[in-house]
């Protein structure tokens, strides 16, 4: 019996991508501006490990009653508190903001909480204490861990390819980063330590994608030297389009099961994630690639094998 392969791409695909690259950058330039305008305007839901403040997290004998639970912490006066299902039915994280006072008014804060729960908990599974100045140096440390991974990885295409592939490259990869930490801002979504994670892991993610699609631009400008710089493009993402599809399909299954079933302490992190591989696949074919068009790519490569004298020197 033959056996035919399904194929979710066919061969020899020609798409126009480069033709809708004005369109394109008009909607880039727009999100851009849209995120950043949110974030500075409404600024990030910072989680516990950014802004310091109490985590407990209990278990309820029964599903929990949210609202109830709620009411019975309200009319404490510990400020701002937060509850939500974390997990199983029975299962609740508590947030409250940071007491004045010390390590002790921390301490006095949970104990109030526990004499209001009462019977309504049947554990307490932790207790945590972040500090604000943790919280700062998180952030400073966040921050700075973004900003060396973005220049590490720039380094390395400008080391691997050309300058101009590395522009392109560091482009597309703001563009990830600053949509993805927009998406937070927009929808309240909490921010926390997971949350850096996810866009570290969106800036890997990207790359790889980019790369692939670079090497074979690269390749094709040595194959293909009369061929017009805006038609080279085209022809080498449609030359990867197929891998680059199938690996954001298959990556989106995986982050999806994750985001379905993996309960509410992971949620936000795997929304981030398949958030990122939308933006990673189309700024890697609408930024990362159109901006070389405009970088004189070709005088650069076609002049001589530096790419190539680069690899048999890093091999």
């Amino acid at each position: 019996m033959a056996w035919f392969p399904i194929k979710l791409i066919p061969d020899n695909t020609h798409v126009d991508f480069v033709g809708l690259r004005r369109i394109c950058f008009t909607v880039t330039a727009l999100f851009m501006l849209i995120s950043v305008a949110f974030i500075a305007a409404k600024g990030l839901n910072f989680g516990i490990d950014f802004k310091g403040g109490i985590l407990i997290e209990v278990r309820t004998p029964g599903p929990a009653n949210i609202d109830r639970l709620r009411n019975k912490l309200s009319g404490l006066g510990l400020g701002e508190v937060a509850l939500q299902e974390f997990g199983a039915p029975t299962d609740v994280l508590i947030r409250i903001e940071q007491q004045p006072g010390g390590e002790e008014a921390q301490q006095a804060a949970v104990a109030k909480v526990k004499g209001a729960l009462g019977n309504a908990v049947s554990n307490y599974r932790r207790t945590e204490f972040v500090g604000p100045k943790v919280g700062d140096e998180l952030i400073e440390g966040s921050i700075i861990a973004m900003v060396l991974a973005l220049f590490a990885i720039a380094a390395y295409v400008w080391f691997r390819f050309e300058w101009q592939f590395s522009v392109g490259a560091i482009v597309a990869l703001t563009h990830d980063v600053i949509g993805t930490i927009g998406i937070f801002a927009v929808l309240g979504l909490e921010f926390n330590l997971a949350s850096v994670a996810a866009v570290l892991t969106i800036a890997g993610y990207s790359i790889n994608d980019t790369v692939v699609i670079f090497d074979r631009v690269r390749e094709n400008l040595r194959k293909y030297k009369t061929m017009e710089i805006k038609e080279l493009i085209n022809l080498s993402i449609n030359e990867t389009l197929s891998r680059t599809i199938l690996t954001s399909l298959t990556t989106l299954i995986a982050v999806g099961s994750i985001f379905v079933f993996g309960g509410a302490v992971i949620r936000d992190f795997s929304f981030a994630i398949m958030f990122g591989i939308f933006i990673g696949t189309y700024s890697t074919i609408y930024v990362a690639s159109s901006i070389v068009i405009y970088l004189h790519i070709r005088e650069s490569v076609s002049g001589g094998d530096v790419g190539a004298a680069r690899d048999n020197g890093g091999a």
